[in-house]
């Protein structure tokens, strides 16, 4: 049986999000906090927690600051942060601190329980439906384009690997990257190793911000490879 805690100081949504939780995982066990220092003080005096459900704007703790805090002092705990800041980059960074997923509050019941389920079961948790933003096809180079050395290892990437890594870059799951390519589950796997090699990197959400959409796009561009789409 779960355990999960949730650390919003908005007693209503608390609510709400235990009444969608308990519909989808029902042998779970359900804990609250409204602050930053009371969740400290509750993971001090408990070690069984599975998942923590973290608002940004607690009263205490604005934005990325107290997961900062709660990485640093909890780093086996596994977080995740539920917040109505819907920024790809605040996504990426919240990531890149030591995050296991992002819900938005926006998000539909059936999106917040495949969420769960996936980070329960040891996953990443990428909200689809903002890690697809439309990509530029302007031919103009950003301003923040990769180092040359980095689209050297870019354009060392054969073409499925390209296209795996574009999805990735969608917050695409394996399985969907398989099905979307028509390969197993498994191929996916061996080709994002490939992909963490050739980038010189240590996960896949190192891969996700290294990987600037723009340049990646024109790199498949220029190979004859169709931007993804969402399916």
């Amino acid at each position: 049986m779960p355990t999960l805690m949730i650390a919003d100081d908005h007693p209503l949504f608390r609510e709400a999000l235990s009444l969608a939780i308990e519909s989808g995982l029902p042998n779970c066990h359900l804990l609250e906090t409204g602050t930053l220092a009371q969740l400290i003080n509750q993971l001090d005096q408990s070690d069984d927690l599975d998942l923590v459900l973290l608002d940004l704007d607690l009263p205490d703790a604005q934005g990325l600051d107290g997961l900062t805090q709660l990485r640093e002092r909890f780093p086996e705990l596994p977080i995740a942060i539920i917040s109505a800041d819907r920024e790809r980059e605040t996504i990426l960074e919240a990531i890149s601190i030591g995050a296991v997923g992002y819900i938005p509050k926006s998000a539909p019941k059936e999106s917040l329980l495949t969420a769960l389920h996936q980070m329960l079961e040891g996953h990443v948790y990428l909200p689809s439906e903002i890690m697809r933003r439309p990509v530029s096809t302007s031919t103009e180079t950003p301003s923040d384009a990769p180092s040359p050395s980095f689209a050297k290892r870019l354009d060392s990437l054969t073409d499925k690997q390209l296209e795996v890594l574009a999805r990735l870059t969608l917050g695409a799951a394996n399985k969907v990257i398989a099905r979307e390519l028509n390969i197993a589950e498994t191929t996916v796997k061996t080709h994002v190793s490939a992909i963490l090699y050739k980038l010189n990197v240590r996960s896949r959400i190192q891969a996700v911000l290294a990987a600037d959409q723009v340049e990646l796009a024109a790199d498949m561009a220029r190979r004859g490879l169709p931007w993804p789409t969402p399916t």
